[in-house]
């Protein structure tokens, strides 16, 4: 089943059910741009077989970063950059769609101290993110106009779809959460008033992107902290999303503050036994999903073994199986996975001893991994968990310093 192929609503066909999921490659230059090193990495994961690639976060403000690596779509002078990047991704007949966003609060300081978010709720970790600014409805109008803008650019450069990052914190999830949208206008208080943000933009990116491309929304299940985005409101979400009918639904959770999406591999996580067993974190949300919802469905998070994939597509849990780290860690393997000549993909957990730093230990290891794809460099598993916890921090501080100056 893993092998079959794909019709979404707006007709486009993807090859296969495995799907990259959307990481941070980080290795933009100075003007925001990509560069070889995009079209390296894309080439590689593109040679693997899957039917789909997403990118890592594109983001439409240059003042309000994931990364200091990121690239912006903001500009028709970098297309030619755009178009070699694209063309590198689908170079073996799969689908290369572009991941946008804004980080809003989680923007750190070293890309602003005052960054805009929908309500001044300080994100507070390690002391590397400002107080941010309440949201204008000037700030709001030109959010909406920069991801049309980026999704009208994506499609000029090739890129076969769009996806809008609607989950893991950023600025539409902090919209979408009650913990982060205190406001008491038109784009806060009720589910309704907190999803008008997303859903304009989705209506406004399709006016310029036509009916037959792909757009799809990343989305909480929910944000696992207390007096935040729940899996009721996803729900409900998701029943205004099955109206603007789009092309894919990607479910995963948590946030800067609770990163469900790094640790849920942990022993003593909090996944239910049911789940462990089943591999997939988020699988249990998705049934919920299916009873509401015709849109295409896919689950990041946790898939490891060729039968268990095929489990859940032949059942009609999920449509598209993401993975992420595997396109790291077994990135030679992907290929004979798909293949079923290979069972299992064998994970691999990188861990400190001490709990403050363990996310920051797996973020740091499989930037490092990429920046050393990006460079045709191979996999090196032998990296110091401690000297990878402080990696993104140093790495961010140079990156932002050298864009400056």
């Amino acid at each position: 089943m893993i092998s079959t192929v794909l019709t979404l609503p707006c007709g486009a066909v993807l090859k296969n059910r495995l799907v990259k999921s959307a990481m941070t490659e980080r290795i933009s230059n100075t003007n925001f741009e990509p560069v070889k090193g995009h079209e390296r990495l894309y080439e590689d994961w593109s040679s693997t077989g899957a039917g789909l690639l997403i990118t890592g976060n594109v983001v439409i403000d240059r003042k309000h970063l994931e990364s200091a690596g990121n690239v912006c779509f903001d500009d028709e002078k970098m297309l030619p950059k755009l178009k070699s990047w694209a063309q590198a991704g689908k170079k073996y007949g799969n689908h290369i769609w572009v991941q946008i966003s804004h980080s809003g609060r989680q923007t750190n300081k070293f890309g602003t101290s005052r960054p805009l978010a929908p309500s001044e709720v300080q994100l507070k970790k390690l002391g590397l993110f400002g107080k941010p600014k309440a949201m204008t409805e000037q700030d709001i109008l030109e959010v909406i106009q920069g991801f049309v803008k980026a999704a009208k650019l994506a499609k000029e450069s090739g890129f076969t779809g769009v996806q809008i990052h609607a989950a893991h914190g950023y600025l539409l999830s902090q919209f979408l959460s009650p913990l982060t949208n205190i406001r008491e206008d038109g784009w806060g208080g009720s589910i309704e008033n907190r999803s008008r943000l997303l859903l304009t933009i989705i209506k406004e990116v399709r006016k310029v992107v036509g009916a037959d491309f792909p757009i799809a929304v990343k989305l909480n299940s929910a944000d696992f902290q207390r007096g935040g985005f729940t899996e009721e409101e996803s729900l409900e979400v998701v029943r205004m999303l099955d109206k603007e009918k789009i092309d894919l639904l990607e479910i995963s959770g948590g946030t800067y503050e609770k990163l469900a999406f790094f640790t849920m591999n942990e022993e003593n996580s909090g996944l239910k036994e049911s789940t462990k067993r089943r591999e997939a974190y988020f699988i249990d949300f998705a049934k919920k999903i299916r009873a509401i919802s015709t849109i295409p469905l896919m689950i990041t998070g946790g898939f490891r073994s060729y039968d268990f994939c095929n489990e859940v597509l032949t059942d009609g849990e999920v449509d598209l199986i993401g993975m992420a780290r595997p396109f790291i860690t077994n990135r030679d393997q992907i290929s004979d996975f798909l293949k079923g000549k290979l069972p299992r993909l064998e994970n691999l957990i990188l861990r400190t001893g001490f709990k403050q730093f363990e996310d920051a230990a797996e973020g740091g290891f499989y930037a490092r991994q990429i920046i050393r794809f990006s460079k045709g460099k191979g996999l090196k598993t032998n990296m110091s968990p401690l000297w990878c916890s402080t990696f993104l921090i140093m790495y961010e501080f140079r990156k932002a310093i050298a864009k400056k100056f």
